[in-house]
């Protein structure tokens, strides 16, 4: 499973595609893209904990080798060795090292401090000698994504847990929880505590979009809720009422009576300890974090998943429908994109023994 670079509601809501038939195609889809951005960049935008091992460097004239140039975008170093393939390895301080370049992240190189006494050190043989455990990435800048509600307090192999606020987390988000990265793949509706419907009666109407509940609901602008079988957006709340969006997702428009039991979007399914990070118990109100991706990554993901969505629909012709209604698929705008995300993030290869 790759880092997603854009979540699975960004797609469908972009290409206004509706209801669940499609979810697992989209994700295929998404997952696929995110890997061919990965290899096409030679970045890691969701940053992974990982041990990186490197040949001896090349001897520089004078005899002297204290640059590694390295092979991946490095956010910070844990523990730097040489010898690494010897039972007893050294370990080099950090006081006796330099990341490069100076005063920005990501680094490309290690220099050793030619004031210090340390050295890279060959063992037995230089291949594999130098070992680099740290957190790899473009960036480690996150935003947040509101509390852990429930589901984690008590058990570290947990693969269900409950957010407080749905409208910050899609599905294919990397959310990290105090060390932890946790990957989201899927999430579900459950009712919302005892919040209920306090209406005389919902109308199968499109216009009636005025929904009164239980005081101390809790539910925020943009997340989605659902009543009976019939999805709705939260587009406004007050302490007492919401404002929605009705049928929403393609479900279908229904009359829903008083006390009908709120359910909402916030139970997530979730993958444990990714990126070589370690699953761990967190308690309820925890901070989630989500990883800000650039919006420029984040659109061309959206962008080409959903030209292959397109394209899959069409037997990869070039138009999407028939007779009258086919429309022409339109790749130029999207060339555009790979061409500004190649001369703004493709890293440069570099000579990393």
């Amino acid at each position: 499973m790759a880092n997603w670079l854009c979540t699975r509601e960004q797609v469908k809501n972009a290409g206004k595609i509706r209801g669940a038939s499609y979810d697992a195609q989209i994700d295929r889809i998404i997952d696929a893209v995110a890997k061919r951005i990965e290899r096409h960049t030679r970045r890691y935008f969701v940053p992974r904990t990982e041990t990186r091992l490197y040949r001896w460097p090349r001897l520089k004239p004078g005899g002297l080798s204290y640059v590694l140039r390295l092979d991946q975008d490095l956010l910070s170093l844990t523990t730097f060795q040489t010898k690494a393939q010897d039972a007893s390895p050294t370990t080099i301080a950090s006081t006796d090292y330099f990341l490069e370049p100076v005063n920005q992240t990501p680094y490309d190189r290690v220099e050793i401090d030619l004031s210090s006494t340390a050295a890279f050190e060959s063992g037995a043989t230089p291949q594999r000698s130098i070992s680099l455990l740290g957190s790899w990435g473009y960036s480690n800048a996150t935003k947040t994504g509101g509390t852990v509600s429930s589901g984690l307090a008590s058990d570290a192999a947990a693969v269900s847990m409950v957010c407080s606020d749905a409208s910050l987390i899609g599905v294919g988000l990397t959310l990290l929880i105090q060390s932890e990265q946790i990957f989201v793949s899927e999430r579900t509706f459950a009712a919302l505590a005892s919040i209920l419907v306090d209406d005389a009666g919902i109308t199968a109407d499109m216009a009636d979009v005025t929904i009164t509940v239980d005081t101390g609901h809790g539910i925020v602008k943009g997340e989605v809720i659902r009543l009976d079988s019939e999805e709705m957006l939260v587009e406004g709340t007050s302490a007492t009422t919401l404002t929605v969006q009705r049928a929403y997702n393609g479900t279908v428009l229904a009359t829903h009576a008083n006390d009908t039991a709120v359910h909402i979007n916030r139970t997530l399914t979730i993958v444990r300890g990714v990126n070589g990070t370690t699953a761990a118990v967190h308690a309820n109100a925890t901070a989630i974090s989500i990883y800000d991706l650039p919006a420029d990554i984040v659109n061309l993901a959206v962008a080409e998943s959903l030209s292959i969505f397109h394209q899959e629909g069409s037997g990869w012709g070039r138009s999407v429908g028939m007779g009258e209604g086919a429309v022409e698929l339109n790749q130029r705008q999207l060339a555009q994109l790979w061409k500004e995300i190649t001369g703004s993030y493709q890293r440069f290869l570099m000579e990393a023994v």
